[in-house]
């Protein structure tokens, strides 16, 4: 079942330049840094009441945050949800017709499980599972 917004991704170029509007600008709590070399991004945290921003930068050339960036430049990649269950969620939703990126979950930021819709069956916005 869905609980709540997990958090929002951001594509960018990079995160030194970012991190200071998100941060001083803005006033969002910083939390941090974190690699993910499964998805060959290096992500920065905020925290804003209980959703993160998260800003996605890539570390690869061959990363899907590369290509998103080359096709569309910086801006918003993707919403998350948090689940509960998210091989039942997956399993749910594909009974209900909704094409999966993701049939399976994957490793994903702070040791959380997550899989993606096409955005072709969620009104072209990419979605994410996210369990912790």
């Amino acid at each position: 079942m869905i609980q709540k917004i997990n958090h929002i991704g951001i594509a960018v170029s990079s995160l030194d330049e970012q991190i200071p509007f998100y941060r001083d600008v803005l006033g969002l709590s910083f939390k941090g840094i974190e690699a993910v070399a499964e998805q060959k991004v290096r992500v920065a945290m905020f925290r804003i009441g209980e959703v993160t921003i998260e800003l996605l930068e890539p570390t690869a050339p061959d990363s899907p945050i590369a290509g998103f960036l080359e096709k569309k430049g910086q801006g918003m990649h993707h919403l998350s949800y948090q689940v509960d269950d998210i091989e039942a969620q997956i399993q749910a939703l594909t009974a209900q017709g909704v094409e999966m990126i993701d049939a399976r979950p994957r490793e994903g930021a702070h040791g959380t499980r997550i899989a993606f819709l096409h955005p072709r069956s969620s009104g072209k916005v990419l979605t994410e599972l996210t369990q912790a």
